[in-house]
Formats: structure tokens, C-alpha cells, sequence
């Protein structure tokens, strides 16, 4: 098979989606990596919430990340927590302020526009079929899927219908199974 058209299609969307995203976050004097910190930070669960998450997440070095997360806390969009039982670590948080801005700017406006104007069953034959390409790039490449936190092997339900992670042994609350985590296996959701 060819992978030149998907590639193609799949790269086109990306640049339209950037030069919408770097227009959008340029009227608040961010930068697109800037904008993708925020956005993951308000998908990810509490034990994804990390520089060191946010690092792997966006593919990007360490210093680029600790540049972003410093612009944003800043800019007062973000908040440095440290952990409550690991002090190397740190928690980052979204302030109203930044969650405000992601409701404004992400998805974009250009992009709900044109998602607007498809039809419900279009709508899930596009997110069944990039749900299948993620995971097939991710699995084949021996990448972290990031995924939500529902469709991972290690959440289970207790027998009084309380949700818990078997990995590290925590209780999770509904919210959090909604939300991606840096240590998710199993299928993307």
C-alpha cells in the first residue's frame, strides 16, 4: 500500500491546523508549543501532569519544555504545585485564566467551524478512523500511547463500583477516567 496519500492529507491538516493555532496564540503573545503545553495539561490525569510528561508528550527537549512551562506560569496560565510525597516532583496546574484561553483557542475556531458543518455519522468515521491510525503509528513504533484512562488494562472496577489503577495502586475518580495518562496500555479511547 501507498501511505503517500494519507501521509499527504494527514500532513495538510497539520500545517493548516499550525499556521491557525500559531495566528490564534500569537494574539496572546504565545507560541504554538505554548498552546500544546496548555492542551495537553488540561487532558492529562494527576499522575501526567509532570515537565517531564509534558516533555514526552509533545516529543520535545527538556529545555524547550522548561522555556514553555516558564512563559506560561509568567503569562499566570499555569501554576508549579510541588508533589506532596516526592519533592523532586512538581505538579503543574491550569489557572482560570489559561483555562479560559483554552476554551477560546482549542480547538480553534477554524477547526470547529469545519467540524460544524459535517454530519454526526461523518464526525465518527473520521475519529474511528484517526483513532485507528494513532494507535497503528503509535503500536508499530513502540510508542507511549498517552491514552484515557477508561481503555487502560490497568483500571479496574472495585465491587462497590469505585474505579481504581492497578499500576500504582490508587483510587481514581470518575473525572480521572476520562482523562489521558502518561502510563496508559491498552487501547486508545
Amino acid at each position: 500500500m501507498n501511505s503517500n496519500p494519507i501521509y499527504n492529507y494527514v500532513e495538510r491538516l497539520s500545517e493548516l491546523l499550525r499556521v491557525d493555532s500559531r495566528q490564534a496564540g500569537a494574539l496572546h503573545g504565545l507560541q504554538p508549543v505554548q498552546l500544546e503545553a496548555l492542551h495537553y495539561l488540561s487532558i492529562c490525569n494527576r499522575y501526567s501532569d509532570t515537565p517531564m510528561a509534558v516533555t514526552e508528550y509533545l516529543g520535545q527537549t527538556k529545555g524547550t519544555v522548561s522555556q514553555t512551562l516558564k512563559v506560561l506560569e509568567r503569562k499566570s496560565l499555569l501554576t508549579k504545585q510541588p508533589d506532596e510525597n516526592d519533592k523532586r516532583l512538581s505538579h503543574l496546574k491550569i489557572t482560570a485564566k489559561g483555562k479560559q484561553l483554552l476554551q477560546q483557542l482549542v480547538p480553534t475556531p477554524m477547526f470547529n467551524k469545519a467540524c460544524e458543518s459535517l454530519d454526526k455519522k461523518d464526525q465518527a468515521k473520521i475519529v474511528s478512523a484517526l483513532n485507528q491510525l494513532l494507535a497503528t503509528l503509535l503500536k508499530t513504533n513502540g510508542m507511549k500511547s498517552f491514552g484515557v484512562c477508561h481503555s487502560c488494562r490497568f483500571n479496574s472496577r472495585k465491587e462497590n463500583g469505585d474505579y481504581f489503577c492497578d499500576l500504582l495502586k490508587q483510587p481514581l475518580s470518575v473525572d480521572e477516567t476520562e482523562l489521558i495518562c502518561r502510563e496508559h496500555e491498552g487501547e486508545i479511547a
